[in-house]
C-alpha cells in the first residue's frame, strides 16, 4: 500500500528590523500644540542623532511661514502646494545652527484627515529633496558603514496617531520601512561634549590664466582640499590617542542617576600632519598666479554624543564634521553677506579685507546640548533673537547667548622699515602678517587685532 505523504516547505526570509527613535518627551507636546494651531497641514524638521544602535531625535522644528502666510496664519490647502524649495532652503540655514553631531534626520507633516493619505508621498519627496540639498553643500563624504535612513513622521491633527516609517536616501528606490517612535524624558540632559580650537591658515593661490576670479568657488577648493588634512588628523582626547573601538567614556566616571542638565566635556587637541609618510610620492608644480585667498585664524569646534557607549570614533567624526562645516558655513554666510549688501558683482573684488563671523551657542532648555549660530561685529543682538525664532522656532534670552569667540577689531595698516624694535615686537604680538608675491615686487599687509582669537578672510590680487 502507497502511503503519499504531502511536505510543505516553508520559505524563511530574514525580518528586518525597523529602526528605533528615542524621541525627547517634550517634542510630543510641541507637535500635539502645533497640530491645533495650524490646519489643514504643517510640515516641519526633525533634529538629533544617528547611532548604530539607535536614533535620537532631541528637536522638531516647523518650516516658518513665508510672509503672505504670517498675517493669516493659515497653509494651502492641498500637499500639492507643498513649497518644496522653501522647505530645503530652511533645512540647510537649520544645519548651519547644528554643532557636530547633530543633524537633520528627517522630515514631519501633520495634516486633517483628508490629506492624510497623500501625506506619505509627500514626505517621501520632501526627504530625498532636503538630503539632497545637504549634501551638496558638505565636504565630507559618509563613511560606508553610516546610517543613511531618514525619518518620516506622519501625524493625523483629528486624531493624533503617529507613524513613523524610514527611507533610505542612499537608494533612490528605496520604500518604506517601518520604524517605533518612543518618547523619552530628559533624553539629551547628560550628552558628552568635545570641544576644541583648530588654528587655520590656509593659502588658496588664483591661477593667473583663470579667467574669472570667483572667490567663493575658488574659496571652497581650497577648503576641499584642507578638509582632507583634517581628516587624515590625529585627536588627543583628554590627552590621549585612543583606538576607535574603544568606548569614549573608558576609565572614565560616567554620570549616573541625575536627570538634570549637566555636561561632560572633553578636551581636544588636533595634529594635522605636516608632509605624507615616506610611502607616497609627491610633485610640485609651478604655476603664475596673479591673486591668493588667505583664512588665518582660531576656530571654536564642538560635538555631542549620546552617552550610550558611544565609541572613540563615532565622536571624533562628528568633531571632524563640525570643524569642516563651521569654516566653510562661515565663508558661505560670508559670500551672502557681500551679494546681499554690495550685489553679486562683488564676489570678484580687489584688495579687501573681511572679517569672518563669530561663532556663538545658545542653550536647549531640558538638555545638555547648545544649539549654535554666527553674528557679524555690528549684528544687533535682536538679530540673532529673531534668527532663532524663525529658524528653530525657539525664544532665546540675551544673556543665554554664550560667544565663543572674543569680539574683535580689525584694522589694517602697513608695516614700515624705520619702526623701532619696540614698535616691531609690539607689531609681531598681535597681527596677522601677510604676504603677497607679485609680478613687480613683494606687497606686505599687516592686520592688526585685539585678540588673538581673530578669525579673517583676507584676498589680495592685482
Amino acid at each position: 500500500m502507497a502511503v503519499l505523504v504531502e511536505t510543505t516547505v516553508l520559505s524563511l526570509k530574514p525580518t528586518v528590523m525597523g529602526r528605533t527613535y528615542f524621541v525627547e518627551e517634550a517634542i510630543g507636546q510641541y507637535l500635539s500644540d502645533l497640530s491645533t494651531k495650524l490646519k489643514p497641514y504643517v510640515t516641519g524638521l526633525l533634529i538629533g542623532q544617528c547611532s548604530p544602535q539607535r536614533d535620537y531625535v532631541i528637536r522638531a522644528v516647523r518650516t516658518p511661514p513665508k510672509e503672505e502666510q504670517k498675517e493669516d496664519n493659515i497653509s494651502p490647502s492641498k500637499l500639492a502646494s507643498i513649497d518644496e524649495e522653501w522647505i530645503t532652503t530652511h533645512a540647510s540655514q537649520v544645519s548651519r545652527m547644528l554643532p557636530g553631531g547633530l543633524l537633520v534626520l528627517g522630515v514631519f507633516i501633520i495634516a486633517t484627515p483628508e490629506l492624510s493619505k497623500d501625506s506619505q508621498n509627500a514626505l517621501r519627496k520632501l526627504i530625498f529633496s532636503v538630503e539632497k540639498s545637504l549634501t551638496k553643500r558638505r565636504l565630507w563624504k559618509p563613511a560606508e558603514e553610516e546610517v543613511s535612513d531618514r525619518a518620516a513622521l506622519q501625524i493625523c491633527s483629528a486624531t493624533k496617531k503617529v507613524v513613523c516609517r524610514t527611507y533610505d536616501v542612499q537608494d533612490p528606490k528605496s520604500s518604506a520601512k517601518p520604524a517605533d517612535w518612543k518618547y523619552q524624558s530628559a533624553l539629551s540632559a547628560s550628552w558628552l561634549a568635545l570641544d576644541c580650537t583648530v588654528n587655520v591658515n590656509i593659502h588658496i593661490p588664483l591661477l593667473a590664466t583663470s579667467p574669472n576670479h570667483d572667490l567663493e568657488k575658488n574659496t571652497k577648493n581650497g577648503l576641499n582640499r584642507w578638509s582632507k588634512q583634517i581628516e587624515d588628523s590625529v585627536f588627543l582626547i583628554n590627552g590621549q590617542v585612543k583606538d576607535d573601538d574603544t568606548e569614549l567614556l573608558e576609565g572614565q566616571k560616567k554620570l549616573r542617576g541625575n536627570t538634570q542638565s549637566s555636561t561632560q566635556f572633553s578636551d581636544v587637541k588636533v595634529l594635522t600632519q605636516l608632509s605624507q609618510g615616506s610611502s607616497h610620492r609627491s610633485t610640485a608644480t609651478v604655476q603664475v598666479c596673479s591673486a591668493s585667498i588667505n583664512l588665518k585664524g582660531a576656530v571654536k569646534c564642538r560635538a555631542y554624543i549620546h552617552n550610550n557607549k558611544p565609541k572613540v570614533k563615532e565622536a571624533v567624526q562628528a568633531l571632524k564634521r563640525d570643524i569642516i562645516n563651521t569654516l566653510s558655513d562661515r565663508c558661505e554666510i560670508l559670500f551672502e553677506d557681500l551679494i546681499i549688501n554690495e550685489g553679486p558683482h562683488k564676489k570678484n573684488f580687489e584688495r579687501e579685507y573681511h572679517v569672518l563671523p563669530q561663532r556663538l551657542f545658545v542653550p536647549v532648555a531640558g538638555s545638555s546640548v547648545m544649539l549654535s549660530d554666527y553674528k557679524f561685529g555690528d549684528e544687533a543682538t535682536g538679530e540673532i533673537q529673531e534668527r532663532f525664532v524663525e529658524m528653530l522656532d525657539q525664544c532665546v534670552q540675551a544673556e543665554d547667548i554664550y560667544i565663543a569667540e572674543e569680539i574683535n577689531t580689525v584694522n589694517i595698516c602697513p608695516v614700515t622699515d624705520n619702526m623701532d624694535d619696540t614698535q616691531q615686537k609690539q607689531v609681531t604680538k598681535a597681527t596677522l602678517l601677510l604676504k603677497l608675491q607679485q609680478n613687480m615686487g613683494v606687497v606686505i599687509a599687516a592686520a592688526v587685532a585685539v585678540f588673538a582669537s581673530i578669525f579673517s578672510f583676507n584676498y589680495f590680487s592685482d
